[in-house]
C-alpha cells in the first residue's frame, strides 16, 4: 500500500510563479481565466482571456502581492487557492448574490483549482484550511468563500472553481448568507 504524499502549502511569491504557471497549464486553469475573473471588470476579463490574463496575474505576483497559496505533493504543485483581502476581488461587490454580507473586513477565497489527478481526494479541505491559516498569519480575522451548491446531482469539476460547501464545512467554515439556492456565502472566524 502506497502512503499518501505529504502536502506542503506555500504562498505564491515571484519565485513560485513557474509553479503556478505549470499547475494552471496552457489553458490558464479554466478557459484562460488565470484567476482574474473576480479581479477585473467583466468586459476587460473577456477581452484579455488567455495570454493577457496570464500576464496580468504574472504582473500581480511579480509586484510582490501574494494572490494565493499553492499546495505541493512530492515537490510538484497540485492545487491553488486565491486568498486576499476582499478588496482585491472588486467584481464580488458587483454581484447581487455575492455582495458583502456586512461591513466586517474579510479575506476572500473565491477561486480554487485542483490538478485533475488530485480531485475528489479531500485536498480542497486541506487547501482551505491552509488558506485560512495564511490569512490569519497576515492579520485576517475572518475568511470567506463562495462555493457552488449543485442542487441537482453532480457538477462537472471544471465548474467547481469556487469549491463546494462540503469542503468549506469540513475546513471549519459556516454559512452566513444565501441569496441564491446554489450560492452560499461561508465564513470562518480566524481569531
Amino acid at each position: 500500500m502506497q502512503s499518501k504524499p505529504k502536502l506542503v502549502f506555500r504562498p505564491v511569491t515571484p519565485g513560485r510563479w513557474p509553479d503556478l504557471a505549470r499547475l494552471f497549464g496552457p489553458r490558464g486553469a479554466c478557459a484562460g481565466c488565470w484567476c482574474m475573473y473576480w479581479r477585473i471588470r467583466r468586459s476587460q476579463y473577456e477581452k484579455q482571456k488567455g495570454e493577457r490574463n496570464r500576464n496580468a496575474l504574472r504582473r500581480l505576483v511579480k509586484s510582490g502581492a501574494v494572490p494565493g497559496i499553492l499546495a505541493y505533493a512530492d515537490g510538484a504543485p497540485v492545487a491553488w487557492c486565491a486568498i486576499q483581502p476582499r478588496k482585491a476581488f472588486p467584481v464580488l461587490d458587483n454581484s447581487r448574490v455575492l455582495a458583502r454580507v456586512d461591513a466586517l473586513p474579510v479575506w476572500s477565497a473565491p477561486c480554487i483549482f485542483v490538478d485533475r489527478g488530485w480531485r475528489r481526494k479531500g485536498l480542497t479541505t486541506a487547501l482551505l484550511q491552509a488558506a485560512a491559516n495564511f490569512a490569519r498569519n497576515r492579520g485576517a480575522r475572518i475568511a470567506e468563500g463562495y462555493p457552488v451548491d449543485p442542487k441537482k446531482g453532480r457538477m462537472a469539476d471544471a465548474f467547481a472553481w469556487t469549491g463546494f460547501p462540503s469542503a468549506f464545512l469540513r475546513a471549519g467554515f459556516h454559512e452566513v448568507a444565501r441569496r441564491s439556492p446554489t450560492r452560499p456565502i461561508m465564513r470562518k472566524k480566524l481569531r
